[in-house]
C-alpha cells in the first residue's frame, strides 16, 4: 500500500468506535460508544432537517438559485473554523507522534495522513448539510440529472480547500507559539472569540424577527452570497458545476485541491518535527537563576495546582473562564455605552423607568459569572491523578475549600470589576453600591 495510504487506514481502524464496539468485551465501553453513536446520528438528523427546511424558506420566497452558492459558503466556512480548532490535536501536538515519527515514513506523509485523518473525521457534518441542501434545491429548481451526480462528488471536494488554508494558518500560529511556553494561548483565544460571536449571535437573530426585517435580511444574505462567490473562487466554481451544469468548473475545484494539497503539506513536513518537539519539550530559558521556592499554605496551593490546570487545557479555560470574560466585556460596554443605552437595546426601548433595575445588577453579574462553576467539575478533571491528592497528607475538606477558593479568586474580582461599572453607569447612590458588591 502506499505510506500515506497505509498510515490513514491505520489511524482509522485504532480510532473507529465500531471497530472498538465489534471486538471490546467490555459491556459499559460498549453501551457508551452505542448512546454515542446513537447521539451523533440525531445530530446529523438535525443538521439536515435545519438545512432542508432553510431551503424552503428561500424556495417559498423563490430565491432557491441562491442555495448552492448558500451551500458552497456554509460548508466553506464551517471547514475553515473546524480545521483551526482541531489544528493543535490532530496536526501538532497529538498522543501517538513519538510513535509515528519513529517509523521510515517521511515527514510530509505523516503530516499528510493526519490531515486526511481530520478530513474524514469531519466530513460526516460537512456531508450533512450539503446533501440536505441538494434535496431542498432539487425539490424546488428541478434540475437536471448531471446537477446530482456533481453535487455529491464536489461535495467531498467542497471543505478541502479551506481545510488546507485553515491547517496552513494553524501551522504558521504553531510555528510562532512553539517558542513559548504555553502553546495553546493562540488556539484558546480564538476559541473564545468564536464563543463571544455565537453569545452575539443571538440578540442579532432576535432583533431582525423583533422589528420584522426577515425579508430585508434574506435580500442581503442573497447580495453578500453573489459577492462572496465572486470573491471565493472555489464556491463560484462550485455554483456553475452544479446550476449550468459545467464540467470544467468541477476539474477546477478538484484541480485546485490537488495542487494546493501537495504545496502545503511539502512546506508543512520541513518544519513539523521541529514544531512538534518544541511543543512538546520546551528548553529552559539560558537566563534561569536557582531560587527559593515559594511557600503557600495548604488552601493556597490546591488553589495554584487548579490554576495551573485550568492554564493547561483549553476546554477547561474555555467553559471555565468564558463568563467572567463576557462580564468584563458588559462592564466596559457599560461605561462607554451606558446602562440605559443597553437596557434600550435588550429591552426593545420599552417605557419603563430604567432605575427600577437597578437593584437586579448583582443578578446580571452573577447571570455571567455564575454561568460555570469551576468547583463543578474540578474534582473529575483530577482524572488518573486523583490517586496523587488521595495520598497527600491532606484532608478532602481542604482539597474542596482550595478548589472552592480557586473559584472565588476568578470570579470575585471580576464581580466587584462588573458591579462597580454598572453602578457608576446607572448612577446607583454609594450606600447601594457597597451592598450591590455585598
Amino acid at each position: 500500500m502506499n505510506n500515506q495510504a497505509l498510515l490513514l487506514k491505520t489511524l482509522l481502524l485504532s480510532t473507529s468506535q465500531r471497530n472498538i464496539y465489534k471486538h471490546c468485551k467490555d459491556k459499559k465501553k460498549r453501551t457508551k460508544i452505542m448512546w454515542g453513536m446513537i447521539g451523533f446520528t440525531f445530530l446529523y438528523l438535525m443538521i439536515m432537517a435545519y438545512s432542508i427546511l432553510m431551503c424552503i424558506g428561500y424556495g417559498s420566497a423563490g430565491s432557491i438559485q441562491a442555495v448552492p452558492a448558500l451551500c458552497a459558503l456554509t460548508v466553506s466556512a464551517l471547514a475553515f473554523l473546524f480545521t483551526l480548532f482541531k489544528t493543535n490535536g490532530y496536526l501538532f501536538n497529538f498522543k501517538e507522534y513519538d510513535m509515528l515519527m519513529s517509523l521510515p515514513f517521511r515527514t510530509e506523509t505523516v503530516a499528510a495522513s493526519k490531515f486526511m485523518y481530520m478530513y474524514i473525521s469531519s466530513l460526516p457534518w460537512y456531508i450533512s448539510i450539503s446533501f440536505a441542501m441538494m434535496i431542498g434545491y432539487g425539490i424546488y429548481a428541478h434540475p437536471s440529472f448531471l446537477t446530482y451526480p456533481l453535487w455529491v462528488i464536489l461535495s467531498f471536494f467542497l471543505p478541502v480547500i479551506p481545510m488546507l488554508v485553515s491547517a496552513f494558518i494553524g501551522f504558521l500560529i504553531a510555528k510562532v507559539s512553539s517558542g513559548f511556553r504555553h502553546t495553546k494561548m493562540i488556539q484558546t483565544v480564538l476559541i473564545m472569540i468564536f464563543v463571544i460571536f455565537c453569545f452575539c449571535l443571538r440578540f442579532i437573530l432576535e432583533d431582525i424577527f423583533r422589528n420584522n426585517r426577515i425579508e430585508t435580511v434574506l435580500e442581503d444574505t442573497m447580495e453578500m452570497t453573489a459577492n462572496a462567490v465572486k470573491v471565493y473562487f472555489p464556491a463560484g466554481w462550485f455554483v456553475n458545476a452544479v446550476t449550468k451544469p459545467d464540467l470544467i468548473s468541477a476539474l477546477l475545484l478538484i484541480a485546485l485541491s490537488a495542487v494546493l494539497f501537495a504545496i502545503v503539506f511539502r512546506i508543512v513536513g520541513k518544519s513539523y518535527r521541529k514544531i512538534n518537539s518544541a511543543m512538546k519539550s520546551h528548553a529552559a530559558s539560558k537566563k534561569f537563576t536557582m531560587s527559593a521556592q515559594k511557600k503557600r499554605d495548604v488552601l493556597n496551593s490546591v488553589a495554584f495546582k487548579e490554576y495551573r490546570t485550568m492554564i493547561g487545557s483549553t476546554n477547561y479555560m474555555v467553559n471555565g473562564a468564558m463568563g467572567e470574560i463576557l462580564a468584563v466585556i458588559l462592564g466596559v460596554l457599560t461605561l462607554f455605552i451606558g446602562f440605559d443605552r443597553i437596557v434600550d437595546l435588550v429591552t426593545n426601548k420599552a417605557p419603563f423607568d430604567h432605575a427600577v433595575l437597578q437593584p437586579a445588577i448583582p443578578f446580571i453579574v452573577y447571570f455571567l459569572t455564575g454561568m460555570f462553576a469551576t468547583t463543578a467539575c474540578s474534582p473529575s478533571l483530577e482524572g488518573r491523578n486523583y490517586w496523587i491528592i488521595d495520598s497527600l497528607p491532606i484532608r478532602k475538606k481542604q482539597v474542596y475549600q482550595g478548589k472552592m477558593l480557586f473559584n472565588m479568586y476568578l470570579t470575585v474580582p471580576v464581580m466587584v470589576f462588573t458591579t462597580l461599572c454598572m453602578c457608576i453607569s446607572a448612577r446607583v447612590p454609594l450606600i447601594n453600591t457597597i451592598l450591590y458588591l455585598i
